[in-house]
């Protein structure tokens, strides 16, 4: 294998027996020589580690920014979307598992380098970059570089992430991120042990600091599979503790489960299940809360929390009517939190 075509990566050491641990999330993989950390795309190559993931995304799309989803962040506007193959997380239930859950030789790739995806962006006129389908995470090197270009450049860049990252390595990585959507997959351990092969802890550790370290504007996303993760209780304690360490204006998405991957045998999330989620959020006094996947008219909009006049209406992702007046219900002048 020829090292010269990969990128040497960040946050490693050396280990025993001639292997390197990987220092990038919470998994701290012991990489042997010639093998692949569990994302697959960080490779111990005769003693040093590289990112085999760094310029080789696996295709672009321009999307919404509703759809990563962000509804406070630029709403209507486009953004550039990528990922590559690999993931840090074992989610049984993968959305995206033709992707996050293969190796590079196993997927299509193409060569991109940070100047290419900047490059692209003005093209197609995208003033956004969406580090998403897999986790960035895994990434860093390739998300520091093209979001360094891109700050110069004026062009904003987004983080779509399950947000489990190791604390040092989350400051290089997220140093010129501009806004993220972090999946808060549950909120118990049992969850993520089971489901994801990975811990809650880290994941909220990640919330906490977006929210008093950084600033980044960020939302939460939480996929609601039946009899996993969408017991009322849970739902409450997760709200409970958004409230308590992020505050109510955080917004936040529930999206309904589609079977997929390992779980393919599960059933569909009901709609119903979205929408009570929704509201238990709304009556313990989250501010700003979506459902996702389904359609429903009323509860993707955006209402002021005032007067509750409708600030943004939406069809799916699709903005139909903007009532704000530089960032302010235009009916009774209340700032919307996020960036317009």
């Amino acid at each position: 294998m020829n090292s010269k075509s990969y990128h040497i990566a960040k946050w490693w050491e050396a280990a025993e027996n001639g292997k390197l641990l990987c220092t990038l999330c919470p998994r701290y993989c012991t990489i042997g020589d010639g093998q692949a950390g569990f994302c697959y795309i960080r490779q111990n190559i005769n003693g040093t580690l590289y990112s085999t993931g760094y310029g080789r995304p696996t295709g672009f799309a321009i999307d919404p920014i509703e759809k990563k989803p962000l509804n406070h962040f630029f709403p209507g506007t486009d953004v550039l979307s990528f990922g590559t193959a690999g993931c840090n997380l074992g989610c049984k239930f993968c959305q995206n598992w033709s992707i996050s859950k293969a190796r590079l030789d196993d997927v299509q790739s193409t060569n991109a380098s940070p100047e290419d995806v900047i490059k692209l962006a003005k093209k197609y006129n995208t003033p956004s970059i969406a580090f998403t389908y897999n986790d960035p995470v895994i990434f860093g090197e390739y998300v520091i570089d093209i979001s360094k270009i891109a700050r110069q450049e004026k062009i904003n860049s987004v983080m779509v992430t399950a947000g489990y990252i190791d604390k040092n390595a989350r400051k290089d990585v997220f140093k010129y991120i501009d806004a993220a959507n972090v999946d808060l997959k549950a909120f118990t351990e049992r969850f993520y042990n089971k489901l994801a092969f990975a811990h809650l802890n880290d994941v909220l550790e990640t919330l906490i600091w977006l929210k008093k370290e950084t600033d980044i504007w960020f939302e939460i996303t939480t996929l609601l599979i039946p009899d996993e993760n969408d017991s009322e209780e849970e739902i409450k304690n997760m709200c409970e503790w958004i409230l308590q360490n992020l505050g109510d204006e955080i917004p936040l998405h529930f999206t309904a489960f589609q079977p997929h991957f390992k779980m393919s045998h599960k059933q569909p999330t009901p709609a119903s299940t979205v929408k009570k989620a929704c509201n238990i959020a709304k009556n313990l006094g989250i501010k700003y809360c979506y459902v996702g996947n389904i359609h429903d008219h009323e509860m993707q909009n955006t209402y002021c929390p005032k007067c509750n006049s409708i600030l943004i209406e939406r069809d799916w992702h699709t903005i139909k009517v903007n009532n704000l007046v530089k960032s302010k219900c235009a009916n009774c002048d209340v700032q919307l939190p996020g960036r317009f």
